[in-house]
């Protein structure tokens, strides 16, 4: 090869290697948490036929809750055992509570202005649903409220308190049946969505501060009655949820 043809491939070789380490720059990573304080972990272990209908909170800070009637316990799927969540649409009429998972409110529950994050791993192959929840849009003026829901199988996060919100929404549909843990982190200036281990969606917000009386409730909304206030119920199942703080 003549000395121009040994250039040429030497200056081929950098520009294929600037290329990689750009790319490689630009692919979202992991981001490390605020957050290193577990609040509550719903491990939804519950047998099936758990006659007590208690959702266990395995954090030690005894936030337990109740499992709704409807809901059932001890579904396993692919190594995990859950809660399933059965089909119905969204805004079918009646409104039926016992659908829902219910933690009563406390203040520990309660984002207040402290670093928050809500993880929970599911799995789902319909388009709609509120997966989880504390508050809901009456409560705004109420101490503000936040929840996770999958218009068309697109997983977003929202904040809200009574003067300003933030949503996160995931570029990429997680309804497609597998396992997928959801991860979203509220910080004093910043929002993050993260999807099994990646982060996806990230935003600059304003500081929230929620803090209201309303139940978390995992499976929809509990303030509906299917006419004025849909119900969005969600449809699939649940692994975990855990709430962490700083």
């Amino acid at each position: 090869m003549d000395t121009r043809g040994r250039h040429e491939t030497k200056w081929a070789l950098v520009t294929l290697a600037v290329g990689v380490v750009m790319a490689l720059a630009f692919i979202p990573q992991p981001l490390d948490a605020a957050t290193d304080q577990t609040i509550a972990q719903w491990d939804m272990n519950e047998p099936s036929g758990n006659g007590t209908r208690a959702l266990v909170d395995g954090s030690g800070n005894s936030q337990h809750g109740t499992i709704g009637s409807s809901v059932l316990s001890g579904v396993e799927y692919a190594g995990a055992t859950g809660h399933k969540f059965t089909w119905v649409l969204p805004n079918q009429a009646p409104a039926d509570p016992s659908r829902l998972d219910q933690v009563p409110s406390s203040t520990g529950l309660n984002p207040g202005t402290r670093d928050y994050a809500v993880i929970f791993r599911y799995r789902s192959t319909q388009n709609f649903g509120n997966v989880v929840q504390k508050g809901q849009a009456g409560s705004v003026n109420t101490g503000g409220y936040w929840k996770f829901e999958q218009p068309l199988g697109f997983m977003t996060c929202l904040f809200r308190d009574a003067s300003t919100s933030a949503t996160v929404k995931s570029p990429i549909s997680t309804n497609d049946g597998q396992w997928h843990v959801i991860r979203c982190e509220r910080e004093a200036h910043r929002l993050t969505l993260t999807i099994d281990g990646v982060v996806v969606s990230q935003r600059n917000a304003q500081p929230h501060n929620i803090s209201n009386t309303r139940p978390i409730t995992i499976g929809g909304k509990l303030n509906c009655d299917q006419i004025r206030i849909t119900c969005d119920y969600f449809v699939g199942e649940l692994d975990y949820v855990r709430i962490e703080s700083s």
